[in-house]
């Protein structure tokens, strides 16, 4: 998937030295199927060239909601 004219954006918690954080890009990607989909694309910021994961909106919205519900706590 061509990611080169993806704007990737940082969390606003991130510090100014970079830290270990995670990069999301939001952009329109071609299927295999009938027409194009949007995608939320998301990488490590210390290994931009690396493997990327991709979810749906809804998938990414299911995700953001799970962590404010704090549904992914460890303890």
């Amino acid at each position: 998937m061509d990611l080169s004219n993806a704007t990737w954006r940082k969390s606003s918690y991130t510090g100014s030295n970079g830290g270990n954080c995670v990069e999301v890009a939001e952009f329109t990607g071609v299927t295999d199927g009938p027409g194009d989909t949007e995608l939320i694309a998301v990488r490590d910021s210390k290994n931009p060239d690396g493997p990327k994961l991709f979810f749906t909106p809804a998938e990414w919205d299911a995700f953001v909601n799970g962590v404010k519900a704090n549904e992914f706590d460890r303890s």
